[in-house]
């Protein structure tokens, strides 16, 4: 029985050492919905997170446990979410220096 619990805690720790490994970006799983608001205008909109496929509205992206940064083909803009403090910053690239825009987005921990 003792041989049974340490093996049973040495695979809950390998288990949480694998997560830390991966950045714990394996740790959260499914999707959400984030309403993220522009600074500047007020202008809400709304983002798809879904963690087990690594996408934010079908866009590939680089999920860690300090950021969420993905590119839209459709616009061209590249995004990079702060997972911390919700603080979203969207790089839109054009032949005259592009443009930087600034949104909060209410995220669930």
């Amino acid at each position: 029985m003792v041989l049974t619990r340490l093996a049973a805690a040495i695979g809950v720790s390998a288990v949480a050492m694998m997560a830390a490994a991966l950045g714990g970006a394996a740790a959260q799983h499914g999707e959400a919905a984030t309403t993220c608001t522009n600074v500047a205008s007020g202008t809400n909109w709304q983002i798809r997170i879904d963690y087990d496929r690594a996408t934010v509205d079908s866009n590939p992206a680089r999920i860690s446990d300090a950021q969420i940064s993905w590119r839209d083909a459709g616009d061209g803009g590249n995004y990079t979410l702060d997972r911390k403090s919700g603080k979203l910053t969207v790089i839109l690239a054009s032949s005259t220096g592009g443009s930087f825009f600034y949104h909060r987005c209410k995220l669930e921990n």
